[in-house]
């Protein structure tokens, strides 16, 4: 059996496609791979809250999965918009990688404890209000783009640090210039930081479907992910929206930030076994809206709109 592969073209979605690729492969079909630039990576000079909060990613992949010519979208899990809609759908969830936010930097003195000011790159809303929560002597600046364009605005002078997520980074090869690594009960994730997610349109022949899934689904991974994007649909949370999710085993960590940092609200439920991943998700989000979490998110679309 033949899969087209969709993906971004920069180093780390092709090391995704590739990543997924061999798992195919290892399954007995075999692939190729098509790049597809989308909307987020042609627009660089605005915050992704500025261009539009779902599908920056997304929307030119999912174009080419309706009308045929791509069979799977490879995407990082985080950029993959809570509501797919009608046509598309997830299925499959490769095994997560370390979840934590990480500062990356060639100056290995710098020291977000220390209390001296140094400026830190990231486009992330929600690492913008959480470094405004956690470090408010830290400045930050705009810094969109793909990871090698990120460390080459580093080397040109333009922030001191960048902030990232870990599985980014150790993927690149960057590892050695991680210079800190934030604690996940502080700097919690963005909901499916860490894995990579296979989207088909729902039209996808059954066959395909159970093949992609068989070769790269990695089902704990999967059902932590199911309960997070849960919480995210029913927080109605894009790339403009500081909410953070992280499910385990055992329980499921998610909350939402306001955008000056001063007011975190954060809750944590035990993982039944026996809910659904919707029923946990939607749950943990009540609590949080009825907590002030829905005054939190009309002042952002106030302040964004």
């Amino acid at each position: 059996m033949h899969i087209r592969i969709g993906t971004r073209g920069s180093k780390l979605a092709l090391w995704q496609a590739y990543y997924i690729e061999e798992k195919l492969q290892a399954a007995g079909a075999t692939a190729e791979i098509i790049i597809i630039e989308t909307k987020g990576d042609k627009i660089l000079d605005r915050a992704l809250s500025k261009i539009g909060s779902k599908g920056v990613f997304t929307e030119e992949l999912e174009e080419q999965l309706l009308d045929g010519r791509i069979d799977i979208a490879v995407h990082s899990a985080k950029d993959l918009q809570s509501d797919l809609g009608d046509d598309f759908e997830v299925i499959a969830f490769t095994e997560r990688e370390k979840i934590n936010d990480v500062l990356v930097s060639r100056n290995k003195e710098l020291d977000v404890h220390s209390g001296e000011p140094f400026v830190i790159g990231t486009s992330s809303t929600r690492r913008i209000a959480m470094l405004r929560a956690y470090f408010p002597h830290l400045k930050v600046v705009d810094m969109r783009g793909n990871l090698q364009t990120r460390i080459r605005k580093l080397d040109e002078n333009h922030c001191d640090a960048l902030l990232l997520a870990y599985a980014g980074v150790h993927r690149m090869g960057y590892h050695d210039m991680i210079i800190h690594e934030f604690d996940s009960k502080e700097f919690t994730p963005a909901v499916g930081q860490g894995s990579v997610a296979v989207e088909v349109a729902v039209s996808l022949p059954d066959e395909k479907k159970t093949l992609v899934k068989t070769a790269c689904n990695h089902p704990e991974t999967e059902r932590r992910l199911r309960i997070e994007r849960a919480f995210l649909r029913t927080m109605n949370g894009g790339c403009s929206i500081p909410v953070f999710g992280l499910a385990t085993t055992q329980d499921f960590t998610a909350g939402i930030i306001s955008l000056d940092g001063k007011e975190v609200i954060r809750e944590t439920v035990e993982v039944d076994e026996n809910a659904s991943a919707e029923e946990l998700g939607d749950k943990i989000a009540k609590l949080i809206l009825n907590a002030g979490g829905e005054r939190i998110l009309q002042d952002i679309r106030k302040s964004i709109s």
